[in-house]
């Protein structure tokens, strides 16, 4: 790996400070600047200062849990030097320690990873005291000390890590430290909101199903997603799946949706589609016949216990539930297009349907040696929509004034003979 000269530099230009009182860059900004990545956010560490200090210098104390200030100018975060003591199970359960007495190294040590547990100095100097630019070089993630077992969130950052840095992977012994705290019981003191915001970050990384890998490899995701763990192993008809195993599958459908840069709810939405297959009694694989309906349920299980946001969530179990018929579309009759879009809330919410459609169709191409066939459903079905969103609703119900009950039928009635006229043109074009 080649070097870039350190440019970092904590923004103190504007502030005086007292003579025993350093300013360093730590952390991710240091870490992608050595790997001369773009640096967007940056955490500063003051040493040798007290909150009085912080308080007479100009800046404002945001902390709650350990002092926190915003600079007077730039508003950027400034955390005094710290140590830490585990109390309690979870990532909350610690007490901190601050005091003028309290070294760099003693707050670096308390950090997750080598690669984050650097810092330079406003001279551009680097404090690299666990070995980060090693590890850098090696491509490793690996754990600063013995400290990295108190933060079960620990164990989902290296995973989202490992789905944003491609080429790197995780130490073994790293790797058996996490095992073990996942023995321990210590994911299983993680609040849902924390776990969603984790994975929401690590799938929208470059290479998502790495980050599954990771914590499929510690036993994690069978404790923080049951549902998508037990699709390794199910296996899926050959002739549609050449990849045949299920949880394969998911990954490739999710890493498509990456490379295409899709929005969150899409990839949440190729994430879980398949949750219905690890649901399947075993005498009946490789098929899963009614596995679309109890993926919906599952989705909804999932969304409910990770508090997953409401437009995720629809996304997700509405994929769950009709990529199976968007895969059949071409074959299905006008009335059931129709009843399909109404059951889908298409006419409200036509953006929602057409991002599940496209959700569908990185199902198509989550499969080895799909990527060149064809998935003319995604168009047909949206073309379908337009022709019933040309039916004026507001005509065909002032044509029934003195019988209401009859609006509703009479509107589905105008959509389907629009959707079969619309049907009819593109099979005859073909």
């Amino acid at each position: 790996m080649r070097w870039q000269k350190p440019s970092l530099r904590p923004d103190t230009t504007c502030i005086p400070t007292k003579p025993l009182m350093k300013v360093y860059t730590v952390g991710g900004a240091v870490r992608d600047q050595l790997l001369g990545l773009a640096v967007s956010d940056r955490d500063y560490v003051v040493v040798g200062a007290t909150p009085a200090q912080m308080l007479a210098l100009g800046y404002t104390p945001v902390g709650k849990d350990f002092p926190v200030f915003l600079h007077p100018d730039t508003h950027a975060e400034y955390a005094l030097a710290r140590t830490e003591r585990k109390t309690a199970p979870g990532y909350q359960g610690f007490v901190f320690h601050t005091a003028p007495d309290v070294t760099l190294e003693q707050d670096l040590i308390r950090r997750d990873l080598t690669i984050n547990a650097m810092a330079q100095d406003e001279a551009g100097h680097i404090s690299d005291p666990f070995g980060g630019q090693r590890d850098l070089a090696e491509k490793v993630f690996r754990h600063v000390s013995a400290a990295f077992t108190e933060d079960p969130v620990r164990i989902l950052r290296v995973a989202r890590f490992a789905a944003r840095f491609t080429d790197f992977h995780v130490a073994p012994d790293t790797n058996a430290l996490m095992q073990r705290m996942v023995d321990a019981g210590e994911v299983n003191a993680l609040v849902p909101e924390r776990v969603w915001q984790e994975l929401a970050r690590g799938l929208m990384e470059r290479q998502p199903s790495r980050m599954f890998a990771v914590l499929r490899d510690c036993g994690a995701l069978q404790r923080i997603l049951p549902e998508l763990a037990a699709l390794w192993g199910v296996p899926q008809p050959v002739h549609y799946h050449p990849e045949v195993d299920t949880g394969a599958h998911v990954m490739l459908v999710i890493d498509y949706a990456a490379a295409q840069n899709y929005a969150l709810p899409i990839r949440i939405a190729a994430l879980l589609h398949d949750l219905g297959k690890g649901s399947t009694p075993a005498a009946e694989w490789p098929h899963h016949i009614g596995h679309e309906a109890r993926s919906s349920v599952l989705v909804e299980q999932v969304c409910e216990r990770l508090k997953i946001p409401n437009d995720c969530r629809d996304l997700a179990r509405m994929t769950a539930r009709e990529h199976g018929n968007v895969g059949q579309a071409l074959l299905l009759r006008a009335a059931t297009l129709v009843s399909l879009l109404e059951r889908c809330d298409a006419f409200r919410k036509p953006q929602r349907f057409l991002d599940m459609l496209i959700s569908a169709e990185c199902d198509h191409f989550g499969r080895p040696g799909y990527q060149t066939r064809p998935f003319g459903q995604r168009a047909y079905l949206a073309g379908a929509l337009q022709a019933a969103q040309s039916v004026n609703a507001g005509q065909v119900a002032a044509l029934h004034p003195a019988a209401p009950a009859k609006i509703a039928a009479a509107i589905h009635a105008a959509r389907v003979a629009a959707v079969q006229a619309y049907r009819d043109h593109t099979v005859h074009s073909e």
